[in-house]
């Protein structure tokens, strides 16, 4: 079986034909120590005091609240006892309107106390990541733009795949100095010297010769002539280039290295190089070749062709890498058609990634299904209806590190590319991210954290786009164990709909911070007033569309309001996401309205 040569669209112009984007904010730089006594450049609005043992005031919130008022007559400033810290001291609110001089008043009024033992101003702390100084970064909204991105730049407070090699199995390297940094050894796979274009067969270089074909049907019928795509060069900056080095994009996981293993040339590549190399690359043995001194945790396959089942040659090289520890993430395809007619897309033990624009609809060449896992950007150069090979719209491809030569290499560059194969580095960026952030996650465990904090689609997805679209900072909080919350945990919505007769209105909670999916018996309490109940259909709407029954019509039910609470399965669902109370009105004559309604997870 031959494996088509680049699963991707057209690729678009020069990265300088991009209109620049909106970057993320850069946040304020927190002060680096705080003495005492010392006020931070933000606003203050609260000040902590710490009594001494022996006070009345370190253990009486009554003689705390008493001893702010006396300050707060003093100093002629609002002043008001707030809480008692866990440490024990006392937080003391001074208003939002306090000036600076009002905040040095106030302290030195508590520190001339005998009773107190010290008193510090309520200082504020920021995210330490800031905007990456990559001249491109601003362009690459598939990063952190909230619509279509993928949150990428929240994650990086906590990991950016340090300790952890991605392997790129694909068309091999390109040399780049925006990914030399970050790149180790590789290995040249293809086993045909035609294929390979180096005079060879198998060796340590997995120097891109090349995979352009100069005649129409040179690689079967059907295909056409093409230049060298400098596909794997590509897929690898999207995950790995050099970030803060003031030029060009910042990779996903810019703390990881890349290993390009080269499987894709002349008319692509075959199925028993390209298992060998998932093999090799996990760290498994492939005879008549050297052991890898860098096995990868994470490989990446951008790859594929047109199977109705998943061959066992793929099947056993990725079981094996699996086993090994190694998480395997795959392009669903491009050819807008059920992923379970492509390979390795529709192999087993893998993370199938279809491809979502940058206004989060699946993009209109994308492969959909059951098989796919969850989606990420892979951007959409031109539109549908545009003639094959144009591009209309470059600012809204995947911007990655490339070259120029047509057929040999020449000179490096940056250019905007479509299709899957640039949605699945996305997430095989974000597995590294992962399994740098907790070295003991499995296979299986980063990709239930994928999928279980995925947000859905906020644009459409016919036939099926996974788990929605990948959120890498809010996966990594939840292996890090920073935003679940505890079991119990009470949604609502206390907002009045009006419910309208013969019609159907709805009511939305969103779900966030969960891990994994909803409850097997999840809780739908439901507070509704309306005359004449029996006229109500109630629905809950899952996250994804599922929509299940909580209450039916009945023409005998003329009993006012539905105040009670449901219990259902829904177990299948993933539980982060909007969840709907959908309530129709089968009759007219009556009136009412959605009160409140909750969710218990």
């Amino acid at each position: 079986m031959v494996a088509s040569a680049a699963i991707l669209g057209a690729a678009a112009t020069t990265s300088g034909a991009f209109a620049a984007a909106p970057g993320a904010a850069t946040p304020k730089p927190a002060p680096a120590s705080q003495a005492m006594g010392t006020l931070p450049s933000a606003p203050v609005e609260k000040v902590i005091v710490t009594y001494k043992s022996q006070a009345a005031e370190a253990g009486s919130n009554t003689a705390a609240k008493s001893d702010a008022a006396e300050k707060a007559a003093k100093t002629g400033e609002k002043l008001a006892f707030e809480r008692r810290l866990a440490g024990g001291a006392a937080l003391v609110d001074l208003g939002d309107s306090a000036t600076k001089q009002d905040v040095t008043e106030v302290m030195d009024a508590f520190r001339a106390d005998p009773a107190v033992a010290s008193v510090e101003p309520d200082i504020r702390a920021y995210a330490m990541a800031v905007t990456p100084n990559d001249t491109e970064y601003a362009k690459q909204w598939d990063l952190f733009e909230a619509t279509g991105g993928m949150n990428v730049p929240a994650a990086w407070d906590k990991t950016t795949g340090s300790g952890v090699t991605v392997a790129v199995i694909d068309t091999g390297y390109a040399a780049h100095s925006d990914l030399a940094a970050n790149t180790v050894a590789g290995y040249d796979f293809i086993s045909t010297s035609s294929d390979a274009r180096d005079g060879n067969g198998r060796d340590a270089d997995a120097k891109d010769e090349g995979d352009w074909n100069a005649t129409d049907g040179e690689c079967g019928t059907g295909s056409r002539a093409s230049n060298s795509s400098w596909h794997g060069t590509h897929v690898a900056g999207t995950i790995g280039a050099v970030t803060n080095n003031t030029k060009g994009i910042a990779g996903i996981a810019y703390g990881s290295k890349v290993q390009h293993v080269r499987v894709l040339g002349k008319c692509g590549g075959s199925s028993s190089d390209i298992a060998d190399a998932i093999t090799w690359a996990s760290g498994g043995s492939v005879p008549g070749v050297p052991a890898n001194a860098t096995p990868a945790k994470v490989i990446n396959l951008s790859l594929g062709g047109a199977s109705s089942t998943c061959p066992s040659v793929y099947q056993t090289a990725i079981n094996g890498a699996v086993q090994r520890g190694t998480t395997v993430v795959v392009a669903a395809g491009n050819s807008n058609a059920n992923t379970s007619g492509f390979t390795p897309a529709n192999c087993s033990n893998v993370i199938t990634v279809a491809s979502t624009s940058r206004e989060g609809n699946r993009s209109y060449y994308s492969n959909y299904g059951t098989a796919v896992d969850v989606s990420a950007p892979g951007g959409e150069t031109r539109r549908a209806t545009d003639t094959p090979g144009t591009v209309t719209t470059p600012e809204n491809g995947i911007l990655s590190t490339l070259n120029a030569g047509t057929t040999v290499q020449s000179t490096e560059n940056y250019k905007p590319y479509q299709g899957t194969s640039m949605a699945a580095p996305h997430i095989a960026g974000l597995a590294a991210l992962l399994k740098s952030a907790k070295s003991t996650l499995t296979p299986a465990d980063i990709e239930t954290a994928i999928k279980s904090n995925a947000r859905p689609l906020p644009g459409t997805c016919s036939g099926g786009c996974g788990s929605g679209i990948a959120d890498a900072a809010k996966t990594v909080d939840a292996v890090t164990g920073t935003t679940t919350p505890p079991t119990g945990t009470v949604f609502t919505n206390n907002t009045d709909v009006t419910i309208v007769d013969n019609a159907t209105v709805s009511s939305s909670i969103a779900v966030t911070g969960r891990t994994g999916n909803a409850p097997s018996a999840l809780k739908v309490g439901v507070d509704i007033r309306h005359t004449w109940r029996g006229d109500l259909v109630i629905d809950l709407v899952a996250p994804d569309g599922t929509v299940r029954n909580l209450k039916a019509s009945s023409s005998s039910d003329s009993t006012d309001n539905v105040i009670t609470t449901y219990t259902v399965d829904a177990s299948s669902e993933v539980a982060n996401g909007t969840w709907k109370l959908q309530v129709r009105d089968v009759a007219s004559g009556d009136t009412g309205y959605i009160n409140s309604w909750s969710l218990t997870f």
